[in-house]
């Protein structure tokens, strides 16, 4: 895709990001509210990651979100009519590149089951799932 710009979100984005991921991502997590992402970009202001296109509109985002041990991926999503020309390719280079720069050694990603989609995009960017994992939450709020 041409004239992309890979950014570090900030604080002024949020209301944009989070109406983005309404019309772009699948499914939802307790986090995804405006004071989940306000304090993901105040605790990490480089983990929010987003696309833009030439006129400046939000194409895609990915959270490249590093804890000193792990890598891992969130959100990656891509506006529908923009699918298969390179985003989120981009994004997830961006955020790898993130990862090396930090020292991380592998990343993961938080893909649904379901999101048949996603996995083809994932397995093309050199991702696998591993079966022997099954991920087990507690919300630590009501």
């Amino acid at each position: 895709m041409t004239d992309l710009r890979i950014r570090a979100a900030s604080p002024a984005d949020l209301d944009t990001v989070l109406a983005f991921w309404k019309a772009a991502a699948e499914g939802t997590s307790i986090s995804d509210d405006r004071d989940g992402v306000e304090r993901l970009v105040a605790r990490d202001p480089e983990a929010l990651i987003l696309a833009e296109d030439g006129g400046g509109e939000l194409v895609g985002t990915v959270v490249a979100g590093f804890d000193g041990w792990r890598c891992h991926l969130y959100r990656l999503a891509v506006h529908p009519d923009r699918r298969r020309t390179g985003v989120g390719t981009a994004l997830l280079a961006a955020a790898e590149e993130r990862f090396v720069r930090l020292g991380g050694r592998r990343g993961d990603a938080m893909v649904l089951d379901r999101n048949e989609l996603a996995h083809h995009a994932w397995r093309a960017a050199g991702y696998a799932p591993e079966p022997q994992w099954s991920r087990w939450v507690k919300p630590l709020t009501d």
